[in-house]
């Protein structure tokens, strides 16, 4: 029998407020020491980040070393800010999406969406060691029966009243029985695709906690490309570009692209991209990193000089420019999918997306 997806066995879910700034409000690491460095009290974000507090920057510790402190600080929240449950699934609703909490084994069935960056797969699943709990939830896509997902979980809510009222999202514990055995059945139908959390979802040892939605109003936002620290201007950048056989085209305060095929940046370039000749459909944050990046400026895509930037996050002071691209329509993610590829790293943004926080689980022992 596949026995893919889990109940929670031990688990706790937030009473009242998440404690602290939401983690996914934070596109860099320089935006959660900020965060941490204005904020009071204990804070769930203290416990994601534990090595980028005020405290341990001032004494210079490693996330290794600043692990054992976090997981107090969390066996601290879960006393004053949680409550405990057992054997449970969580059926979740919030605008555009419903769907159900749970633990999935990522060894079967479970299908990485993008390519990742094997530091932050290291960071991840330290944290995970260090805590033996998962704190934020990976948002995985049914590829099959997504719509009876959704019936069934509309069908276990409707008329019950929420056991967690947080913003706009809402919990519904559903123990063991009849209810939580069919919302299992169909996330083990599987497969399931990666929306959100593929460095979750590679770092996890043995289950990991994810949110199975199919929706119905999954959207995809834009994630830009942001350079930092080049000294590069706009006119550089369109000389280069132009020497690299791209048409650039000037005009005042371009707005992100709607359709894939442009790149433009804010201060007034608007580039068009070569036609493919890559396997369709081609993905443009690939050739934006190939050729706008590491060809044309000699740039290396994955040092610190590149930055990911979704749709509304500010840039930065210290960024000299970003390269907007298109959201990738989600018909691509599919297709890139079932040609056995991958999509570039950060380049789709599914919202909404679960506030982390919500809901802790326990995490079992690894496999031996």
């Amino acid at each position: 029998m596949n026995q893919s997806a889990h109940a929670i066995r031990t688990g706790w879910v937030v009473v009242g407020d998440v404690p602290g700034p939401n983690v996914d409000e934070f596109a860099e690491p320089s935006e959660v020491v900020d965060a941490l460095a204005g904020t009071r009290g204990e804070t769930l974000l203290a416990v994601q980040h534990p090595h980028r507090t005020p405290r341990a920057r001032a004494r210079g510790l490693s996330l290794a070393q600043a692990l054992p402190e976090a997981r107090r600080t969390l066996d601290r929240l879960l006393a004053t800010h949680y409550r405990e449950a057992h054997d449970f699934v969580a059926a979740y609703r919030v605008d555009g999406a419903v769907g159900v909490f749970c633990l999935v084994d990522p060894a079967q069935g479970v299908r990485h969406s993008e390519e990742i960056y094997p530091r932050i797969v290291d960071e991840r699943a330290a944290m995970l060691d260090g805590l033996g709990r998962a704190t934020s939830a990976a948002m995985l896509v049914p590829l099959r029966d997504g719509p009876a997902l959704t019936e069934s979980v509309e069908r276990a809510v409707a008329g019950q009243k929420p056991d967690v009222v947080s913003g706009g999202h809402r919990l519904w514990l559903i123990g063991p029985g009849p209810v939580q055995e069919e919302l299992l059945a169909l996330v083990r139908r599987g497969p399931l695709l990666v929306a959100d959390g593929n460095h979750r979802v590679a770092a996890a040892r043995s289950s990991l906690l994810a949110l199975v939605t199919a929706g119905p109003e999954l959207r995809i936002g834009a994630i830009h490309r942001a350079l930092v620290g080049t000294g590069l201007r706009t006119g550089q950048l369109a000389a280069a570009w132009r020497r690299a056989g791209l048409v650039v085209r000037e005009t005042r305060a371009p707005e992100p692209p709607a359709k894939p095929g442009l790149v433009t940046v804010p201060s007034g370039l608007v580039v068009e991209l070569p036609e493919p000749r890559e396997p369709l459909p081609r993905i443009d944050h690939d050739v934006v990193e190939r050729l706008l990046i590491g060809q044309a400026l000699g740039i290396d895509p994955e040092g610190p000089h590149v930055r990911a930037l979704p749709a509304g996050h500010p840039p930065g002071p210290d960024v000299d420019a970003v390269l907007q691209l298109a959201p990738v329509p989600f018909a691509d993610v599919l297709a890139v999918h079932e040609q056995g590829r991958r999509m570039p790293r950060k380049s789709t943004y599914f919202t909404p997306k679960p506030r982390s926080g919500l809901l802790i689980a326990e995490l079992p022992a690894p496999k031996s």
